[in-house]
């Protein structure tokens, strides 16, 4: 045997060791594991679930506070919780708030991906954010890293696209982004059975009728955005399976990675262009 073939490698699939002349990896059956297009920094990812979970609220956080110092004339200074540091119109408009007015007038539908990172106040980002720390653990645990971020981008799209059809005419938030998960936690749930199962779906089952109650006496709230997530996400978890049906595999992989390259590239675009057209003004 050369030495070549006694060099051992990481299964991009699996991550566990195998030697280099493997055809096809012994512990999941992913073919060609040694390939250089499939065993690349590209295609292995993100491995660290916390680290994943930092990443989109640090993010989210990000953008908020420059959705505040983008037009701070515009900020509310309110002492209301609803309305304190709320960040002017003209500054969600510019950075990818979505609805009918941004599609249908502006021609920004790449805005149904760009609101789930935009909020309209301190209350609102603390509440999408906590909720988001505390069903994304449960979604990684059940259907891996990258099956999560699917979940949460789609989903979220999916949600304002919902919206978008059902009239409202400005929209943003990440709510309709966890509403995805939620979803794809409520068919977990509801597939799976038995305590563990059943306990899942009835506690998540009591998150939605807290959100819906919630939407029906707080004004302002996308109902239509958060159903849309919440069926959404339960119908990706229904194709997409979770590790106790169907484990990841390379094509989640890659899919997540152009989800996550699709979401930096229209952030990317609607802070430039932000930026621009603000120190243009």
């Amino acid at each position: 045997m050369t030495e070549e073939n006694k060099r051992a490698v990481l299964c991009p699939n699996c991550g566990k060791l195998i030697s280099s002349s493997e055809t096809t990896c012994p512990h999941c059956g992913l073919s060609s594991p040694t390939s250089k297009w499939k065993n690349n920094p590209w295609t292995k990812g993100i491995s660290d679930e916390g680290m994943l979970i930092r990443t989109i609220i640090a993010i989210n956080a990000a953008i908020y506070i420059l959705s505040l110092v983008l037009y701070p004339q515009g900020m509310s200074m309110s002492m209301n919780p609803l309305t304190m540091l709320s960040p002017s119109g003209s500054s969600l408009i510019l950075l990818g708030a979505t609805g009918t007015y941004p599609i249908d007038q502006l021609g920004r539908w790449w805005s149904l991906v760009s609101a789930n990172f935009l909020h309209g106040g301190i209350l609102h980002i603390l509440f999408n954010m906590m909720a988001f720390k505390q069903i994304a653990p449960l979604i990684t645990r059940e259907f891996g890293t990258y099956r999560m971020l699917i979940i949460y981008i789609v989903g979220g799209t999916l949600g304002f696209l919902l919206s978008y059809l059902a009239g409202v005419r400005v929209t943003i938030g990440a709510s309709a982004a966890v509403c995805g998960l939620i979803g794809a936690a409520l068919f977990y749930g509801k597939s799976r059975g038995g305590v563990y199962g059943q306990a899942v779906f009835r506690q998540v089952g009591g998150w939605v009728i807290g959100l819906f109650i919630f939407g029906l006496l707080i004004p302002g709230i996308n109902n239509w955005g958060h159903g849309g997530g919440l069926i959404g996400g339960a119908l990706l978890g229904m194709a997409m399976g979770y590790h106790e049906t169907k484990m990841e595999n390379i094509t989640h992989k890659m899919l997540a990675q152009v989800c996550v390259a699709i979401t930096i590239l229209i952030l990317a675009w609607a802070i430039i262009t932000g930026l621009i057209f603000r120190i243009a003004g």
